[in-house]
């Protein structure tokens, strides 16, 4: 496997455009489709929030019901969550329009929306969007990469990455794109995920692929605490590589697994670094756990402390807030048992040794902490079982940012 430049739009077959459609902002792009030139096997996962947005409805339907899909329409500004009927009405209205401009089934469409809720769609610009959308579709990168612009909300930069492999002596490629800052604490995923393959392979495969993945990638992210309306990770693949079928769990299967694995860690990172105010990713590593249950729970206990985020931002080697955020996760274990260690690309440095504080300078640790990637390590000397978490420090501009969302 190896790392390749591009997104949604390095696999084989794949389009994707960009419009300015002014749905809420007036001075950017806002509106993405991604359109297969194949129809294509798909697979999802959604928020577990109560409260899900039309758009997670409409998708959820299309892929426990629909064969194939080909084009996926995005839009920023308004989230489509808490609209009711003519919400369900308007997503309709979408992808009946993308049926139209494309020619192919309303029911193989995909929307997707970021944004505001409790707002209603202007549909005539939606619509309208989607008409110059179609005329725009290419396959080139930088098509791709417009197209990662226009879905971000709050996010401060573009969200894209890109692999590739060999299965039956043809190159398989896997590409993705996400967007999201806040309000990010998936129960499934991320905020809008999408993740597009030329391999050829099952649905059911496809999906079990996927449903196993997000579990430690994007369900090991946490910004701030709220799990979104709106989460949807999408995986189109059309088959465009060649490669025979991979209908069963075999090395292809195992190789297509690790390129996922890797396109969804590395956009969950993304995801993680640019939370909104953040100056640094934040990762949590969970090591010698009893159970990987445990390691999940601790670290994801962690990495979700605000007094422990609030730490990271001040680059305060504050362990006290790491153990007591363990001491509440609701695992059971033996506070005098632990190892912390700070790591960052200025060094590394052990903090607490068996449950107290090691000797250890308070200077390298701000320098260490001081970085943009801040490691914490944490051994609790109970099994063979690790996890690793992701988020962000928490800083003042996450509430200025939420403060003035709506306007």
């Amino acid at each position: 496997m190896k790392k390749i430049e591009g997104g949604v739009t390095a696999a084989k077959g794949f389009f994707a455009a960009a419009t300015a459609a002014q749905i809420k902002y007036k001075d950017r792009m806002d509106m993405a489709m991604l359109y297969s030139e194949n129809p294509c096997v798909s697979a999802g996962t959604f928020t577990t929030n109560v409260v899900k947005a039309a758009p997670v409805l409409w998708d959820q339907k299309i892929v426990s019901q629909s064969d194939h899909a080909q084009a996926i329409v995005i839009n920023a500004g308004i989230a489509n969550a808490c609209t009711g009927k003519e919400g369900m009405e308007y997503c309709k209205r979408t992808a009946e329009k993308a049926a139209e401009v494309l020619g192919i089934l309303s029911e193989s469409v995909f929307v997707a929306s970021t944004g505001v809720i409790g707002n209603q769609l202007p549909i005539d610009r939606i619509c309208a969007g989607v008409e110059a959308l179609g005329n725009k579709l290419n396959d080139d990168l930088s098509s791709g990469h417009e197209a990662a612009l226009a879905i971000m909300t709050t996010d401060t930069h573009e969200k894209e990455v890109a692999v590739q492999f060999e299965a039956d002596g043809k190159v398989v490629t896997v590409g993705g794109m996400c967007k999201g800052s806040g309000m990010i604490h998936p129960n499934m995923c991320t905020m809008l995920s999408f993740v597009t393959t030329d391999m050829a392979i099952s649905k059911e495969l496809l999906q079990e692929a996927l449903s196993e993945d997000v579990k430690d990638t994007y369900n090991m992210v946490s910004v701030d605490g709220d799990t979104s309306t709106n989460d949807t990770c999408l995986v189109l693949a059309n088959g465009k590589a060649g490669n025979q079928k991979v209908t069963e769990r075999d090395e292809n299967y195992k190789k297509f697994k690790q390129a996922l694995n890797y396109v969804n860690q590395s956009l969950a990172k993304m995801m993680a670094g640019d939370g909104e105010g953040a100056t640094a990713l934040f990762e949590v590593q969970v090591i010698h756990a009893k159970n990987k249950e445990q390691a999940v729970a601790l670290s994801k206990s962690v990495v979700s402390s605000n007094l422990t985020k609030a730490a990271i931002y001040g680059h305060d080697a504050n362990w006290g807030r790491i153990l007591c955020a363990l001491g509440y996760s609701g695992v059971q274990f033996e506070p005098e048992r632990i190892d912390l260690s700070f790591e960052s690309g200025a060094g590394k440095i052990q903090i607490m040794k068996d449950g107290v504080a090691a000797a250890y300078s308070e200077e390298e640790a701000t320098e260490i902490l001081s970085q943009k990637e801040v490691r914490a390590v944490v051994d609790m000397k109970m099994g063979e079982a690790s996890a690793t978490a992701w988020g962000c420090d928490l800083t003042y501009d996450y509430v200025k940012i939420n403060a003035d969302y709506r306007s």
